[in-house]
């Protein structure tokens, strides 16, 4: 088993317990409803032929149909997928969107593939996995590896199919083909306000402050750049080839102009050179860790020295690394409720799409402002009164909310 699960799975377990549940609510919720692995045959541009591997998790669809993303990366595993989905149902319950929790992945490095042979692999997977998802059943989204014009394939195959165009089949996709204002930052602007939420929580002033920012893609360009402009010094970034430091702070639309030119933030004029798991160790106020799973972990917590960490990736500290963080008296403001600016987003896009009636950027980053102020005022207040940690505080009234539906549903037959 993955560490991601193993972590998935204590979480629960330890909610579990604190609600008082017994074990067969345990035993429901720890196990995938659905999970679907599939073989992928792809003809390379030059003629060869191999076959890749695709997987589709719906972990939990007791409070609507099952939403999650679609991740292309070489480490992809089923393992990994299932934890990703679980961490999915708690997000939804946890933000207030009608969905349960999926995910899906395909063992892939799309950076060795061209656009047309991503294209074929995109087009293949949806078809095999055409069952499983729906506007009513599972809408996938881009993740890691992923964007829109990965969902606008996806769309197109499902429509294809269909016989009629499907706008609500996923989310992401190109605002012409009924994308969402405010989608592709959606997830950025969530991780901000949860920070500056549990900033002002911390008595920090932004104009105060410093923050590291560990990844420099979908999650943590955008988280950068939003934190830059409520004041916040920045100094210091990285990506999967490396990082850059600055102790003046750094000039963040400069350092997005040279990664749009030269395609990372390595060699960034007037930076220092940093490698990632230094970056996670420097004097900040805030650490957001916005790459992949597993980071911070018993190995480095101990050397981490952040006050606040808000995490913009997926199961960035493991299970061990949060024990000593909170014993540290560091406060970690999780994932399924700092990053999921992009779930409440992708729902929003989902209401669109099946009322043919599309809002503004004003309207949606409105009301994404409204849910993540309120999830963290929820949270926030739970873990007071419980004297929980905010991740087990999340967790719990996650758990909780799922729980009811199930117990209200009962079981069938």
């Amino acid at each position: 088993m993955s560490e991601p699960l193993v972590d998935a799975r204590r979480q629960l377990a330890d909610a579990v317990k604190i609600l008082g549940y017994d074990d067969g609510v345990y035993a429901n919720l720890a196990a995938p409803r659905r999970e679907l692995a599939v073989s992928i045959p792809l003809r390379r541009d030059d003629g060869t032929t191999e076959v890749l591997t695709g997987y589709r998790v719906q972990h939990n669809y007791s409070r609507g149909p099952a939403k999650g993303g679609l991740r292309y990366a070489p480490n992809v595993d089923l393992d990994e997928v299932r934890a990703l989905a679980m961490w999915m149902t708690w997000k939804c319950a946890l933000l207030g969107v009608p969905y349960g929790g999926a995910k899906g992945g395909v063992t892939i490095d799309p950076r060795k593939y061209s656009v047309a042979e991503l294209e074929r692999v995109t087009r293949r997977y949806t078809s095999e996995i055409l069952p499983l998802i729906g506007p009513m059943q599972d809408i996938p989204a881009p993740d890691i590896g992923t964007d829109e014009q990965t969902m606008a394939w996806m769309m197109d195959t499902y429509s294809v199919n269909s016989g009629h165009t499907v706008l609500g089949v996923v989310t992401g996709k190109p605002i012409s083909l009924g994308g969402s204002q405010g989608r592709a930052s959606a997830t950025s602007r969530g991780v901000v306000h949860i920070a500056l939420q549990a900033m002002s929580h911390l008595h920090l002033s932004p104009s105060e402050s410093t923050a590291a920012v560990q990844g420099f893609g979908k999650v943590g360009r955008g988280s950068a750049r939003f934190l830059a402009e409520a004041g916040v010094k920045v100094l210091a970034v990285s990506d999967q080839y490396g990082g850059v430091r600055s102790d003046a702070g750094l000039d963040i639309p400069a350092v997005e102009r040279h990664v749009d030119e030269t395609g990372s933030v390595v060699g960034f004029p007037g930076s220092v050179p940093i490698d990632n798991d230094a970056l996670l160790e420097l004097e900040v106020d805030l650490l957001v860790p916005a790459a992949v799973e597993g980071v911070i972990h018993a190995g480095n917590a101990s050397r981490i020295h952040a006050r606040l960490v808000v995490e913009g990736a997926n199961g960035p500290t493991t299970a061990e690394a949060d024990e000593i963080l909170a014993g540290r008296g560091i406060t970690v403001a999780p994932d399924i409720l700092a990053n999921a600016g992009g779930v409440i987003v992708s729902y929003f896009e989902w209401v669109q799409a099946n009322q043919a009636y599309w809002w503004s950027e004003e309207e949606v980053e409105g009301r994404l402002a409204e849910r993540m102020n309120n999830a963290w005022r929820d949270v926030l207040a739970y873990a007071q009164r419980q004297g929980l940690t905010l991740r087990t505080a999340a967790t719990c009234l996650a758990v909780e909310r799922v729980a009811s539906a199930h117990d209200m549903r009962g079981l069938y037959p």
